[in-house]
């Protein structure tokens, strides 16, 4: 591939990333409840589940899904119930912690964060989507493989997602700070944190091929 086309990839990436999209909402969920650990934890396995579509689409898997009418339905619903359940789990701990005298956050273990990170982002059927239409505007057949080439910007589309989601949790962790320091910060937080997840489980639900 051409310098040029790469670098034209590059600035056309990171301008899409600025947008926060639904992975970032997540991520910053995390960063709000648990802080700047957890968060830069859910960007690692956020950049794992993209890492597996990048995969899926050099091979072929992704065009298959895009076209199955069924698949597409069945993973996109199956994740945004997955995240819509951990919303409505957020906001009933926040309830069942203003009963008790002394509150606590229940705090996920890195291990399980960074599962539910990867998990999440492998069962969002826009981002194959996604990959799909936005990775061949800058494939070239006669340059070579059209695998590599698809490896090779799906690549650079991670390390430049790893660094934007990775600003975007330390911002997060530091509103955390803030709500910290309000009365009744552990049930605000963690209703931040659930209604983030659930939005985002609604806004998942409604996605479409046609509309992506």
């Amino acid at each position: 591939m051409e310098f040029s086309t790469i670098w034209l990839f590059v600035i056309a990436a990171a301008t899409l990333l600025i947008i926060p999209g639904p992975a970032v909402f997540y991520i910053m969920a995390r960063s709000i409840e648990q802080g700047k650990k957890a968060g830069l934890v859910s960007v690692l396995g956020v950049s794992l589940g993209g890492a597996v579509h990048v995969l899926a689409g050099a091979i072929g898997v992704s065009a298959i899904l895009m076209t199955s009418a069924t698949a597409f339905h069945l993973v996109k619903y199956l994740g945004a119930a997955y995240l819509i359940y951990l919303g409505c789990k957020t906001l009933f701990s926040a309830s069942d912690r203003t009963k008790s005298e002394n509150p606590k956050v229940t705090r996920e273990k890195c291990g399980k964060i960074f599962y539910q990170s990867a998990l999440i982002e492998v069962m969002n059927p826009k981002t194959a989507l996604f990959f799909l239409a936005f990775f061949p505007q800058f494939i070239t057949p006669t340059a070579g493989s059209v695998a590599v080439q698809f490896l090779l910007l799906g690549s650079i589309f991670i390390m430049l997602a790893f660094i934007s989601d990775g600003l975007y949790a330390i911002l997060a962790a530091s509103m955390r700070k803030w709500i910290l320091g309000r009365k009744a910060s552990s049930k605000l937080q963690s209703r931040i944190t659930g209604y983030f997840y659930i939005v985002l489980g609604v806004f998942s639900a409604f996605a479409s091929p046609s509309k992506t």
